[in-house]
């Protein structure tokens, strides 16, 4: 049975190259190299014609050096494998809000190949200043069926789950199970401890960012790690929310922390650069001043 499945995937895949090879066009880079590409106009005909999914393709083309325009502007700093790599990788983000919406959709278009957002709100006006999801024409719809909505017109190869709920100590583990990394997008702290201690059974890392006014910080944590007990203090000794409330959420702040929240998923999944482990970054940006404290 394994070798019939087997030989059967092994036809699947002559057929797609088949099919590259015949509408791959040369083309050259910023950098004068020459390289082969494909259309997703193309891609998205070779996946009618043979039933199979668009994301398949585009790894096979990868692969065999053949790069989907959508991801050509990713060279230079992805290698053709390592965009394969971001295409095979599944992550979650829990929370669609200021954090949660930007994250999502700069994974989408980098190209992680498999989402899940989870969030129980609906869309409200005080979203508008710095949500990137929100517009006055979705106002009182889920956050989540918005975000899924929005995925898919932005990268039709691309999985995403949702899920209109509130994680709990009930809930998280169904939620985030498979995931490679996780985002920390909560806007409460015991939430957080509940998201943490999930992580650490699963032994997923956990990418935590916070905002409050024009102050935010970020920190990655691994499954054995201290983590939010550094940042926090102890769980039972936390009020819900920090100082968010009083000093609000602008625009620019969620966008910066988002951006370093991506990042951070990014060098997790490639095993590259340097992370913030171990570490907070913490910025102020009307003060012009970053830090990075060691924890």
């Amino acid at each position: 049975m394994n070798l019939m499945i087997e030989n059967i995937e092994n036809k699947k895949k002559e057929a797609i190259h088949r099919e590259l090879d015949k509408v791959r066009k040369e083309g050259t880079n910023f950098s004068g190299k020459k390289y082969y590409h494909i259309s997703l106009k193309e891609i998205k005909k070779i996946a009618r014609k043979l039933q199979t999914r668009s994301r398949e393709i585009e790894i096979l083309a990868l692969q065999n050096g053949v790069i989907p325009e959508r991801y050509h502007r990713n060279l230079g700093i992805l290698s053709p494998l390592e965009q394969v790599k971001m295409l095979q990788s599944k992550v979650a983000i829990i929370g669609a809000g200021g954090l949660g919406g930007t994250v999502l959709e700069l994974l989408a278009r980098i190209g992680i190949g498999k989402l899940i957002i989870a969030d129980q709100d609906i869309m409200v006006e005080s979203n508008l200043n710095r949500q990137l999801l929100s517009t006055e024409s979705n106002l009182g719809q889920s956050k989540i069926e918005v975000a899924v909505k929005r995925v898919k017109k932005i990268n039709s190869s691309i999985e995403i789950v949702g899920y209109s709920i509130s994680v709990d100590s009930d809930n998280v583990k169904r939620i985030i199970e498979g995931a490679e990394v996780v985002i920390d997008a909560l806007d409460n702290l015991p939430s957080r401890f509940v998201l943490q201690k999930a992580c650490r059974d699963l032994k997923i890392p956990l990418v935590h960012g916070a905002i409050a006014g024009f102050n935010g910080q970020l920190s990655t944590i691994f499954p054995e790690d201290k983590g939010l007990e550094l940042i926090y203090g102890r769980n039972k000794d936390l009020p819900e929310h920090g100082s968010e409330l009083e000093l609000g959420a602008p625009t620019i702040t969620p966008a910066m922390i988002a951006s370093w929240e991506a990042q951070e998923v990014i060098k997790i999944l490639l095993k590259r650069g340097k992370l913030f482990r171990n570490k907070l970054l913490y910025f102020d940006i009307e003060e012009g001043m970053i830090e990075i404290l060691n924890l």
